[in-house]
């Protein structure tokens, strides 16, 4: 084996490279990591939303002024199959729609 340092160099960096792998991750053309899963949680419930699971949904509502217009702002709610099948999806958008200010019940 040949002790020069350039080759001590170089077998480290192999040796690094072997021993912690970096992670495969997604970049854009600036560098920045971009992913194409994105978990989500239920907004009532607070669990994570598999990417399997077909019976949860994601409401966005949109914020609008005095004449009805759009003005830019959204929220977005999720809400996983499991409050949906128990029949707590109502009540529970609703809490969350007065807790955001969305939904007044006064008459």
């Amino acid at each position: 084996i040949c002790t020069c340092p350039g080759t001590v160099a170089i077998l480290a960096q192999v040796a690094s490279a072997h021993l912690f792998p970096q992670p495969n991750a997604m970049q854009n053309e600036e560098g920045k990591v971009v992913d194409l899963y994105l978990p989500r949680k239920c907004s009532a419930t607070n669990r994570l939303i598999q990417a399997k699971e077909h019976a949860a949904v994601q409401i966005n509502v949109a914020q609008v002024d005095e004449q009805g217009r759009f003005t830019g702002e959204t929220f977005t709610f999720a809400m996983s199959g499991y409050m949906r099948q128990q029949g707590e999806a109502d009540l529970a958008f609703n809490r969350l729609f007065f807790e955001k200010g969305l939904l007044t019940f006064s008459k």
